[in-house]
Formats: C-alpha cells, structure tokens, sequence
C-alpha cells in the first residue's frame, strides 16, 4: 500500500464497505453477470474492501418456478466461474447471491468471491413461505449444514452457515454473511456470527417492497448493528426483478453499532453502489468494554469455520466516506433534535432536584457570573423550582465582580436574574481580595500590575468562600458551575465553585453542549422573550474567566486562547474517552471533520458549527496540549468531583463512574504515539 492516505485509511482501523444494486433481467444469467461484473470494476475504482450484492442477483430473485430449470442452474454455474475468473484483478471482496444444486437439493446462496478464488458458500438458513412468498417450492435451507464443501464452477469451496471469513492482511476486515430473512427471524444466524469475532456482518436481501417496510428494514439492521456490536451492511434486490405480483425499491443501508453511516436512494432506474467507510476499530473497542458481550460470546466460538484469506488492498487514494460530526456531544437527528435536548436539558434538572429534596434545604445558592456554565447551572436550577412548584425566590444568586470584570458580564448577570425572578445581591470581592493579597505580600497590593496564579485565584477563591458561607448562613447548598470540558482540561480551580460544590450539575456537559442547549431553550419558548434575549447576548460574549484586568492591546482575557476551541477540545474528550482512540486517530477524524467548512456534519440550528476550519497543523498543536492536560495535570482535580449526573452516552468524568485513573499518570505513551501523524494528508 503506496499511499499514504489508504494506508492511514486502513491503519485506523476502517474497512471500505458497499452494497451494490446492479441491473438484472429475470433469468437472464449472461446478461446480470455483466452487470455483477461492471458494478465490482466499479467498486474497486472507488477503493472499496467489500461489497455485498442482492440476493439470487445471478439469476434475479422473482423467476418463481424458472428457478428448477436445469438450464437457468447450469448458466449460473458458468456465470460463476466467469465473475470468480473477472475478480482476480479486482480489489473489492464480492458476495453474490446464487442458487446452487448440492446433493439433489437445490439452495438459495451467498458466494464469497476474492482475488479469483471462491473463499466459501453460504445456504440461506430461514425461507420464508407466507403471504407473497415460496420459497420452500424450490430451495432447501441450510441450517444444521455446517463443516461442509460444494462443487462450483470447477472449484471445491467450503460450505455451511458456520463460515467466517477473515483478512489476513486488513485488520478488521471479519466478516459474516446472512441472506434476507435471515435476518427476520427471532434469533439471526449472525448474532453467533458475530460473538464469533464477525466484525461486519452482511445481508444479501431480495425483499420486496410494501409501505412501511422501508422502516423495518431500517429498525432491524440498526438493532442488529447495535446488539451484535457489529456493523451491518444490507443490499437489496432493484432495478429489473419481475413485477409480476410485486415491486422492488433496491435499499441498501449500512449501520455501524446503532448508528447510520449510509443508504441508498429508492427506486433507482441506474445501478446503484452504496459506500462507507466502517469503523472497525471502534466496533472492537466496545466489544472490548462491553463484559457482557463477551460473557455471551464464550458458548459459540467453537460452531464456526474462520476462513482465512490474502486481500491485498490497492494503494489509491481512499479520503474518507463517512459522516464525521463536528460536535460529537451535541444532538444531531434532526428528526428527534427537540427530544434530545428536551431529555438532556431535563437530566441536569432531575438529578438537582432530587439533590435539594434529600438536603431539606431552603435555597439554592448560586454564582452568576454571565457567563456560559453560571447561565445554564441558573436556568436549570429554575427549572427544577418550576418542576418541585416552589418559586423561584429560593435561588439565591449573587454577582461577585472582581478586578478583571467587564461591565457587559456584570450587566449580563444582572439581567439574567432579575429575568428569572430570583432574589439577587452583588458582592464586591475587590476588597477582601485586597486584603488578601496584602496579607500575602503580593506585588499587587502594592500597587505592581503582577497577575500570577496566585493573583488570579484568591479571586476565584474568595467567590467560592462566600458561597459556601452564604448557603450555611441561609439554609441553602451550592450549585457548582463547572463543565465536563473545564473537567477534562484541568482548566479549573482546586476547591474552587468551577471545582467543588454540594452538587455539580453541569459537570457531564461539555461546553459545546451547555452552549446549544442554553441557544435551544431560548429559541423553544423553554423561557419568556426577556429571558431569551439575554441568553442570546451571553452566547454572543467571549469565553473568559476574567480574573485579569484587560491590556489595552489584547484586551479581555480569552479563554480558548490558552487553551484551544472547546469544538476541538470536546470533539478530542469525546473519542479519547469514550472510544479510547489513539491520538492519531483522533487527529485523523478531527481533520476531516473540520478540515473544511463545507465538511463534516452539524446541528443546522448550531451556528458556531460553520464558524471556523482547522488545518492539520492547528489541529495536531491543540491535541498534543489536550493531551498533557488530560492524562498528566488534570486527574487529582476530577478524583475529587463532588456528586453531578452524566448527560451524555459520550461519558462523564466521575471518578464513581465513566472514567477512573491515577492521579499520578503522565501522557507520554499517547504523546509517543501523536508522533506518527504526518505533516499533511495527502489532498489536504
């Protein structure tokens, strides 16, 4: 593999995966062999690892009792010799359906073809015979056949349904076949398939079209997909079966754990080749901490034949075919978007409202900052008043401005609370601050403009020292601030509200989230026009915790300056943590995620999506500090989380729950590994 970019496609773990619809005519076995053959050369222009044809495409599906000639089954045997013959130059791992004799029987097939060797023959184990369907009028069904061999086209080739097949050259590249109903059943053959190490399971389909079944092809390949932790790539018959009785619509879909990676368009009138890129490495990853699925996999193993095989992929230029999400941590279906939010959003308001039942407390206690994460810890701590039927009189939020505080922040926290209706005091930490300082000796009290760390948190200190102090002097406990992003970063204090609280309600939310969620509840009438109108003026402020006073030329502290985009930051915690991703991996994904503005996919209701492109240079800088922040500065800060609920499926950084490491780790095995990323991808 000469190229540089196929290599990395591969080296990451993916496996280029298509489902073809080629044209065919009913029993017409030269003429849908050319087709078969054309779509395959097509396929492997394009790079592609496997492809996966519909069922009985040599013959076509609906040619009923055609399918017991003896000339139609003789022209199919020879048809399979030449598609075998065609294959030899050709990349791509073909699966094509086939009726075949064995025995005096005669069986509905899926052929694995590669590199001109017939690999192995599967039987259909499940045919179905109502309604619209006869198939046990013609074919036997393959379950029980298993450590058996079939005569085909002058070649002995391995036959059952206990068949896997493995590159030996691709990683990732395991794969198990299924044909159509199959896959219907209650117990498909390829859950065993799949516990047996299958990686990406396939489904040669004939299934004809009705309303609704569209939906049910797409609910069962994504159950199967996610049960199995598997992918699941599904082709089914199109343009050219018989309408005698029924129609055709050639849906191919490909699923990867759950989620949708591609599907075609339905009714095409031109053979169709359905791509995407599977993400092996990952499917891997989950099995790997998922302990029940290998608990389940322990009793099938030993059933199945592991058909090994040399791919030898081709060295072209792949790029990438897949959705990559910008913004891994915010909702993006754009069917369910209001059910996300409204579910996320209410997570954060049920575990605080359960927390201020079980303190018997009077008030909640809260730092308003007017910024991002005080907003949104206030909007859900009105909501939960809403949601116990308390007025929201019990908040008590406090404005605590300090040295570096600008007045729009200040005007911002004003607003918010006077809008919410909850009772509001200021504190001016500029004095005891002082004091402070003095006390220590610091330059500052004596008037020299030296903002160290120690300047910038007897500030954030003395906020959090007036909280815990206020909640003991009013019944009340403190809601902390501090978001899943600051967590990972270490880019909050020890001991301090962003830190430590009595209940860290935003601490499973990354920045991006608490951002789309706070721009979601004020565009969904969650709160009045007043309201809205100031949570749009604080999404439009700059990220800063603004402990320093602003210089004349660089003006207020900016956040994401020292520390990089919170879109890279949560888009590199996302795969780091919830996949365990290598870094070069990550920068990988990262690229062609946001590479371009054009690229990538987002909210369409999530304008800092299209704001800004990252180049690989930025990009890999970003990550190498991410990574010395996370792995090597950062954990003695989040092994002492206070209680706070996980939002997201993407993880949480309790040391109770999703992530638990030493406080004492260094990021040198994920800094070594960051080394192999190239200075570019090739087209970039």
């Amino acid at each position: 593999m000469s190229d540089p970019s196929f290599a990395a496609l591969h080296r990451h773990g993916f496996v280029r995966v298509a489902t073809s619809t080629p044209r065919v005519r009913p029993a017409d076995v030269s003429f849908n062999r050319d087709s078969i053959i054309a779509e395959a050369e097509r396929a492997d222009a394009a790079g592609v690892d496997l492809l996966v044809y519909p069922e009985l495409c040599l013959s076509s599906y609906a040619i009923d009792d055609l399918h017991l000639q003896d000339a139609v089954l003789s022209a199919v045997e020879r048809a399979v010799g030449r598609v075998i013959e065609a294959s030899a130059k050709l990349a791509p791992v073909l699966l094509i359906g086939a009726p075949l004799r064995r025995d005096g029987r005669l069986y509905n097939c899926a052929l694995i073809i590669a590199r001109g060797e017939l690999l192995g023959v599967v039987p259909k184990s499940y045919l179905p015979n109502y309604r619209e369907f006869y198939e046990k009028r013609w074919f036997a069904h393959g379950r029980g056949i298993t450590g058996q061999q079939i005569d085909v086209a002058g070649v002995t080739a391995p036959f059952g349904t206990d068949l896997i097949f493995q590159a030996s050259d691709l990683p990732g590249l395991t794969f198990h076949t299924e044909i159509c109903e199959d896959l219907w059943t209650p117990a498909p053959p390829s859950s065993d398939a799949a516990m047996a190490g299958a990686v990406i399971l396939t489904n040669l389909s004939a299934s004809n079209i009705v309303i609704g079944k569209s939906t049910d092809r797409h609910l069962l390949c994504q159950s199967q997909s996610m049960r199995a932790f598997a992918a699941y790539a599904y082709s089914a018959a199109g343009p050219g079966e018989s309408t005698t009785d029924l129609a055709w619509d050639g849906q191919g879909l490909i699923y990867e754990l759950g989620d949708l990676l591609a599907e075609s368009a339905r009714f095409p009138t031109e053979p169709q080749l359905l791509m995407a890129d599977v993400d092996t490495g990952r499917i891997l990853s989950e099995r790997m901490r998922t302990g029940s699925f290998n608990d389940a996999a322990r009793q099938v193993d030993p059933q199945f034949r592991r058909i090994t095989f040399r791919h030898r992929p081709h060295g072209r230029d792949a790029g990438l075919i897949r959705p990559v999400a910008r913004f891994p941590y915010v909702p993006n279906r754009a069917s369910h978007l209001d059910l996300d939010c409204y579910e996320a959003f209410n997570i954060q308001v049920e575990g605080l409202r359960r927390r201020f039942e079980s303190t018997r407390g009077d008030n909640l206690v809260i730092g308003v900052s007017g910024g991002l994460d005080s907003t949104h810890a206030l909007i859900v701590a009105a909501k939960t008043c809403d949601r116990l039927g308390l007025p929201r009189d019990r908040i008590l939020g406090f404005t605590m401005p300090g040295f570096a505080t600008s007045e729009g922040t200040k005007s911002n926290a004003w607003k918010l609370m006077r809008a919410m209706g909850i009772q509001a005091e200021e504190i001016d930490i500029r004095p005891a601050a002082t004091q402070m300082l003095q006390d220590m000796g610091h330059p500052f009290a004596e008037g020299q403009p030296v903002y160290d760390i120690a300047f910038e948190n007897v500030q954030a200190g003395l906020r959090t020292d007036y909280l815990f102090r206020l909640a003991n002097q009013r019944n009340g406990f403190v809601i902390g601030t501090g978001d899943l992003s600051e967590l990972a970063l270490g880019w909050c204090t020890y001991g301090v509200g962003d830190q430590m609280s009595h209940y860290a309600v935003n601490a499973g939310v990354p920045k991006t989230l608490i951002q789309y969620l706070i721009r979601w509840t004020a565009r969904t009438g969650q709160f009045d026009d007043a309201t809205a109108q100031v949570l749009e003026a604080i999404l439009d402020t700059e990220i800063s915790p603004e402990l320093v006073p602003a210089d004349g030329d660089e003006g207020m502290q900016s956040t994401e300056s020292k520390i990089g985009p919170y879109a890279l930051n949560d888009f590199f915690l996302f795969h780091i943590m919830r996949y365990g991703l290598p870094p070069s991996k990550v920068a990988f994904l990262a690229w062609h995620a946001w590479h371009d503005t054009t690229q990538g996919i987002w909210p369409d209701a999530f304008p800092e999506a299209k704001k800004n492109a990252y180049d690989l240079a930025t990009i890999r800088h970003w990550l190498e500090r991410f990574l010395v922040r996370f792995f090597a500065t950062s954990q003695f800060k989040r092994s002492a989380l206070p209680n706070g609920p996980k939002v997201s499926a993407g993880g949480a950084l309790s040391p109770r729950g999703d992530w638990r490491a030493p406080s004492d780790s260094v990021a040198t095995p994920w800094l070594e590994e960051l080394e192999s990323v190239p200075e570019r991808w090739p087209g970039s």
